[in-house]
């Protein structure tokens, strides 16, 4: 048991690094980017080619990783990287118009609404089932981070349409990234090396005119201060942590568990927006956070069901082939009768 322990405890700690870095980058380049965006800041508007900006010095990295051998290049049809590119840069564009056209309230319930979207994908293209417990702790997640988020709800025709644009969009690219890199057996770094040029091209090309429909203003005609440099350099610093982070999480979870457990940074953000913002912290805030935590809890624990179920059924089946039917229901009784040992007396029950 301790050996089997030492062998998961590096899996464990790399998990929880790779989570850990999603939350604190994410968290910090929203910080950054309310700075940088803010009128009482720097009133840099300019939110679709600033991400072209993040992804060109991700391309940057990747390419200088992939010429110091700290990473290998592993083949990816190029229609496939281009296919994931336009659905990644869609889903981009489709969340700002949805944030111009939409009210706060219906914007945070489109981005809820991708959990149910992403689970739906999921069973269609990858025939993947979810259980009771899993579902319930959904339902917590998305009502805990619905009461602390969500205020007025207005819908339009044209907002409505860009919502549900950036929500199966941005659902389609989640999945896309955990499929690519179990399909090619590609590390999450190398998929984002390759993706990340094609992606920092497109938005760099187009992101001005998207920028310009939706505030009216042209990043030509801005006025560049040191200030505002120094804050794009860390936007686009947080934002390489960011991208690297999410293709991990991706790779080694589901996009269902990046979605659930993500929501954690609305609550980081929430909190900080309050500690460092003097953004206004309600009972229905606080009230909202200990559901969504609640819910988190529960998720975690029907996963670690999951596992523990899977690995039982493996084993199972591996002695199924292994013995013949009259050794393997023996096995099979012998296993029921460990169960019905009382775990808390150390004995086997009368």
């Amino acid at each position: 048991m301790a050996a089997e322990n030492e062998r998961k405890s590096p899996s464990a700690v790399s998990d929880m690094g790779a989570w850990a870095m999603n939350v604190i980058s994410s968290v910090g380049i929203i910080m950054a980017n309310k700075q940088l965006m803010s009128s009482s800041g720097f009133a840099f508007s300019f939110a679709t080619t600033l991400t072209g900006f993040h992804f060109a010095l991700t391309a940057l990295v990747g390419m200088v990783s992939n010429a110091t051998g700290f990473s290998a290049s592993k083949h990816v049809p190029m229609w496939e990287l281009i296919w994931f590119s336009i659905v990644a840069n869609v889903s981009i564009a489709a969340m700002n118009f949805s944030l111009m056209l939409n009210s706060v309230g219906f914007y945070q319930i489109s981005k809820l609404s991708m959990i149910p979207v992403v689970c739906v994908m999921e069973w269609i293209l990858h025939s993947k089932r979810y259980s009771r417990e899993v579902k319930i702790s959904v339902v917590v997640v998305v009502v805990g981070v619905g009461i602390c988020t969500v205020t007025d709800v207005k819908v339009n025709a044209k907002g409505f349409i860009c919502a549900f644009v950036a929500i199966f969009s941005s659902s389609l690219q989640q999945i896309l990234i955990g499929s690519l890199q179990k399909k090619y057996s590609i590390g999450s770094f190398e998929l984002l090396s390759k993706t990340a040029p094609i992606q920092a091209l497109s938005l760099l090309v187009v992101g001005p005119l998207v920028d310009y429909l939706l505030s009216g203003k042209f990043i030509m005609n801005y006025n560049m201060s040191s200030g505002c440099f120094l804050f794009i350099l860390l936007s686009c610093a947080l934002a390489v942590f960011c991208n690297i982070s999410q293709y991990l999480c991706i790779g080694r979870f589901s996009a269902v568990s990046f979605q659930v457990i993500g929501h954690m940074k609305t609550v980081c953000i929430l909190t900080l927006g309050w500690l460092l913002f003097d953004s206004a912290m309600t009972f229905k805030n606080v009230a909202g956070m200990i559901v969504a935590i609640v819910g988190m809890v529960i998720y975690s624990w029907a996963m670690e069901l999951e596992k523990q179920s899977l690995i039982a059924a493996k084993a199972l089946n591996s002695v199924k082939h292994s013995l013949t039917e009259e050794e393997f229901e023996l096995f099979k009784e012998g296993v029921e009768t460990t169960q019905s040992k009382d775990v808390e007396l150390g004995r086997t029950k009368d």
